[in-house]
């Protein structure tokens, strides 16, 4: 009989604490389910727009033409770099020069001329051509600072499509390059995982001390649950009756 009754007191215990638990933690949970959810159901594909991205064959460039703009650029006197690639943007062959100490210089082969930081009439040209479909770009906006929308290259150019989606390119300002695709999905995504990691304000931090002191206490709600279950489901009564059943008639 101690055995039972002292299963029953923890079974109490566990129910109260249970019980206050749930209550507490019963919002959190329903976000941790909603969003759990939600980026099983959708393909990360569609979320980062990869479906959204025109094909674009690759431009071969003679040896010779690029021997002969890099002449060009050498004729500017440009500063000294650590790499030098070799690209086609919108449908002209262009020179990225990279060094670790400067920001990226992006040339015209043909011409010689240094392109970064580009315009923004060229960072519109370079997203549409980059965007499927027929929209086309209804704004332009220069970033300069980092969000929880945009943490690539800076500074970089926003271009904003028309249509449903609400879908925004992002070309960086030194390279020409796409360097991140956000739309109304996306948007759906990012805002359901701060929800989920508990990182409101940076949307990228899964290790808040927020995060892991509700992560402790769902755990503690679980655990209790297991303690109370055999409770809920009248075992320890169960065990009672069949004790006191088996007690000898006085």
């Amino acid at each position: 009989m101690e055995w039972g009754k002292g299963m029953s007191a923890a079974a109490r215990i566990s129910g109260k604490v249970h019980k206050w638990l749930a209550l507490l933690m019963a919002i959190q949970i329903l976000f941790w389910f909603v969003s759990g959810l939600f980026f099983a159901l959708v393909p990360i594909e569609w979320v980062r727009s990869e479906h959204m991205v025109a094909e674009a064959p690759a431009v071969a460039i003679r040896l010779d033409e690029a021997a002969a703009g890099l002449q060009r650029i050498a004729s500017t006197n440009p500063r000294p770099g650590e790499r030098i690639e070799l690209r086609s943007m919108t449908g002209r062959p262009v020179a990225l020069v990279t060094a670790a100490a400067a920001r990226p210089r992006l040339y015209d082969l043909g011409t010689g001329r240094q392109l970064s930081p580009i315009p923004s009439a060229l960072a519109v040209a370079i997203a549409e051509r980059d965007h499927v479909g027929d929209d086309r770009a209804a704004g332009v906006e220069l970033v300069t600072q980092a969000s929880p929308e945009y943490r690539g290259a800076l500074p970089a150019w926003r271009v904003d499509f028309q249509g449903n989606n609400a879908v925004s390119l992002y070309v960086a300002s030194d390279t020409g390059a796409v360097a991140a695709r956000r739309s109304t999905l996306w948007r759906t995504y990012d805002f359901l995982w701060s929800l989920h990691i508990m990182d409101f304000k940076n949307h990228e931090d899964f290790n808040t001390p927020l995060l892991i002191v509700a992560t402790a206490l769902a755990l503690v709600m679980v655990i209790t649950g297991i303690i109370l279950f055999p409770s809920r489901l009248g075992y320890y009564a169960w065990r009672r009756r069949r004790r006191r059943a088996q007690q000898p008639a006085q």
